[in-house]
């Protein structure tokens, strides 16, 4: 209930300055978990995806440092968030959202980090985690306001997704790897041109 008190409000109160263009939806798999990759310059672009995509909850990975603080931690549970140490990954970084597919729960990662090149390679945990469960990745890219004061300069929000990525079932599996993330490299630089 909090998560979707806290989703609509916070999808109104986006709205007020500019509202988000949604390109592509219907990418998004009908049934069955699945794994967003989505670009991130800033926070906007998180609290947009999760709203783009209601009444469907998204599951965030987020770093454990949110869950640090008794309060905090309290809301990111409600929000549906789990905590990886982005410097240390444990066995809980894989385990936690392999369950959350495996039960037909959307994970929402940010692969990218907060990279403003398309220089600076991907991370690696969405393909893992793909791998390990046998779970399609959305790619999906955000061009709009990246912080508090991007807002009030009222630019237009977009969000896109893209075709469903899949690990490559007739390739070695190291092969396979290094070609999904070669995939949703291209996708992502692919989405965010289009939508500039």
């Amino acid at each position: 209930m909090i998560y979707y008190i806290a989703a609509y409000l916070l999808k109104i109160i986006l709205t007020i300055f500019r509202p988000l263009k949604v390109h592509q939806k219907e990418k998004l798999p009908q049934d069955g978990g699945y794994i967003i990759a989505c670009t991130h310059t800033g926070w906007v672009d998180i609290l947009w995806l999760g709203v783009s995509i209601l009444p469907t909850k998204i599951n965030y990975m987020a770093k454990v440092e949110l869950f640090q603080k008794p309060a905090l931690k309290w809301l990111m549970g409600k929000l549906k968030a789990f905590p990886v140490n982005r410097e240390n990954p444990g066995p809980s970084s894989i385990k936690i959202p392999r369950k959350l597919l495996k039960d037909g729960e959307i994970v929402g990662i940010f692969p990218s980090g907060t990279r403003t090149t398309e220089e600076v390679p991907l991370k690696k945990g969405a393909v893992t985690i793909a791998t390990h469960s046998k779970a399609p990745i959305v790619p999906a890219a955000y061009v709009g306001p990246n912080n508090f004061s991007d807002l009030f300069k009222f630019r237009k929000p977009h969000l896109i997704f893209g075709d469903p990525i899949t690990l490559d079932p007739d390739l070695p599996k190291k092969e396979a790897i290094d070609k999904m993330m070669d995939d949703l490299n291209k996708a992502l630089i692919d989405l965010q041109n289009r939508i500039k």
